[in-house]
């Protein structure tokens, strides 16, 4: 299985004795950041998951398509991967479901530093605007937000390659860039070296959802009370890390899942409070992990149209459901 090379594979099951009772399951992730998965974390030390029957076990993997071929090798029950990823490998005949959506707006943002004139992305015409490598899914997405206010790249504004998080916090220093299309992580970063930031993201924008925890089909017919018992646990586990009251217990459950990002307590501070945001709903009324499926339908026709997708999928709806969401939520 492939890891981060500079990641060693994590496993964090709770630390007691499985008994007869319990149900093991590997849990995979695309890479080793803690707080970006602060529910699960917070269910692990909280105990939520074990209070369920669950035993788990945490490995980080390289990426969204490393998440996926885990699962399809059974070396993994329940992955987190990206929507995008689960479409293309529906595509190639790999019947993966999405079962909760993790971060239903955007896991990009399109930011300026606070002191800055821009106030919309329309302000940007005749500007540079800072990704993290030329091919990177924010391209794509900012691409897209610009070309909304009808911005051609080449002719009304630039992208310009400056990597992730110090390297762009350089830029902007440097007076390189006037924006970024930054990850929360990278934001995070930049935030942390003293540049307080500002997005500019349009909401409609924010419903590109990121990532999410997904099964095969085969294992969602045979464990639906797994199932179901992971997403109470996780739910439970996000309404614990979003009261403020319980802000540095959160902190130290990430840390545990990964003391190297702990060490840096600013940075930390830093991206939780961004990936807070992006848990939450836009709407909350359908509870924690629904999946608008207009939403389904964004990502799908935008795949189809920078051909990510070949061809439209025959069942886009076959690709998640929200049959579990009320259990989930219900209190």
């Amino acid at each position: 299985m492939a890891t981060f090379a500079l990641a060693v594979t994590c496993s964090l099951g709770v630390a007691h004795t499985a008994s007869a009772q319990e149900k093991n399951i590997t849990v995979v992730v695309p890479n080793p950041s803690a707080i970006n998965n602060f529910p699960m974390h917070v269910a692990i030390g909280e105990g939520y998951f074990e209070e369920l029957g669950l035993n788990v076990t945490v490995e980080a993997v390289n990426g969204s398509a490393s998440v996926l071929q885990s699962m399809a090798a059974g070396q993994a029950q329940i992955g987190n991967p990206g929507p995008g990823p689960l479409l293309g490998a529906r595509a190639r005949g790999e019947d993966v479901v999405f079962i909760y959506n993790q971060f239903p707006k955007s896991i990009f943002g399109l930011v300026v530093k606070d002191e800055s004139a821009v106030q919309g992305p329309a302000d940007l015409k005749g500007t540079t605007v800072g990704v993290g490598t030329a091919d990177g899914a924010e391209v794509g997405f900012s691409r897209a937000i610009l070309a909304g206010e009808n911005l051609a790249e080449g002719t009304d504004y630039e992208f310009l390659a400056v990597g992730d998080g110090g390297t762009a916090a350089a830029a902007f220093l440097n007076d390189e860039i006037q924006s970024y299309a930054a990850a929360v992580s990278d934001a995070a970063i930049i935030q942390s070296r003293g540049i307080p930031l500002r997005e500019i993201t349009p909401d409609e924008y924010l419903s590109f959802f990121g990532n999410g925890w997904a099964v095969t089909r085969s294992y969602l017919q045979e464990n639906p009370d797994v199932v179901e018992a992971f997403g109470k646990a996780l739910v439970k586990g996000t309404k614990f890390g979003m009261d403020p009251a319980n802000r540095e217990k959160v902190l130290e459950h990430a840390a545990a899942g990964n003391p190297q990002e702990g060490e840096d307590k600013e940075f930390a501070a830093a991206l939780l409070t961004a990936i807070q945001d992006r848990i939450t709903p836009l709407d909350m009324s359908k509870g924690y992990g629904y999946q608008p499926p207009e939403h389904w339908q964004m990502w799908h026709d935008s795949s189809v149209e920078t051909g990510a997708l070949s061809a439209p999928l025959d069942d886009l709806e076959a690709a998640y459901t929200n049959d579990f969401v009320e259990a989930w939520n219900a209190e």
